[in-house]
């Protein structure tokens, strides 16, 4: 089902909601930077979500909405976050909401949250969290993280340049109880996996939402 949300008066995106009749958690799922909420990898999350009694809704950014390649200021990333957040709970009430998304709407989603928690949010979710760009390792776009005061769970593969092990392993040590890894073994940034491995990438997709879907089951606030 599609549906509208107000960002600010003069700002609406779009949004895709799926929900299974045996709902017992939705999450609010943000595109990466590069493709909408109806690419593939998406589709499949969402469809596979389903199938584990996970409701999601999926929304554009505004830059994403016009068919811009640019992303959005940081602010306006911060506030269409927050009205899909609201928007799932009007249309989810009493279900279990977590909110994050696949690379850069994942971020932007800890973003928001770090800057003031987002009511009735219970974790938050990383596809894929965009540790630093391809190539350059660092740490920088973690340190907001520590400000996030909630259950996190970082789903990567062992392949993935935007968050090498070397680096994004130390960070989550430092993060504590709140964190939780699951490690893809071979995957690389989109969850793709080589031939070599023994698997699909639909396998590997598979382990990813299953561990999800059992992580908010364990996390119950409030």
């Amino acid at each position: 089902m599609q549906i509208a949300i107000s960002v600010a008066s003069d700002v609406d995106v779009s949004a895709l909601v799926v929900a299974p009749a045996d709902a017992q958690a939705c999450l609010v799922l943000a595109h990466g930077a590069g493709a909408g909420m109806a690419h593939p990898f998406m589709n499949a999350v969402a469809a596979g979500l389903a199938q584990r009694h996970i409701a999601t809704l999926r929304y554009q950014f505004p830059y994403m909405e016009k068919g811009t390649k640019r992303v959005d200021p940081p602010a306006l990333a911060h506030a269409t976050v927050r009205a899909a957040v609201r928007c799932a709970a009007r249309h989810f009430d009493g279900v279990r909401l977590f909110a994050g998304g696949k690379s850069f709407g994942g971020r932007m989603t800890s973003q928001a949250q770090a800057l003031a928690p987002m009511p009735g949010v219970q974790g938050l979710v990383f596809l894929g969290f965009p540790l630093h760009p391809a190539g350059a390792p660092s740490i920088d776009r973690a340190a907001h993280l520590h400000d996030v005061e909630m259950p996190m769970l970082f789903v990567h593969g062992t392949r993935d340049k935007l968050a090498e092990p070397g680096q994004m392993r130390p960070v989550l040590r430092g993060l504590g109880s709140l964190a939780t890894a699951i490690e893809i073994e071979d995957a690389d940034h989109s969850f793709d996996v080589p031939k070599r491995s023994g698997r699909s990438n639909e396998e590997a997709l598979d382990e990813a939402l299953d561990g999800l879907a059992m992580w908010t089951q364990a996390w119950r606030i409030g």
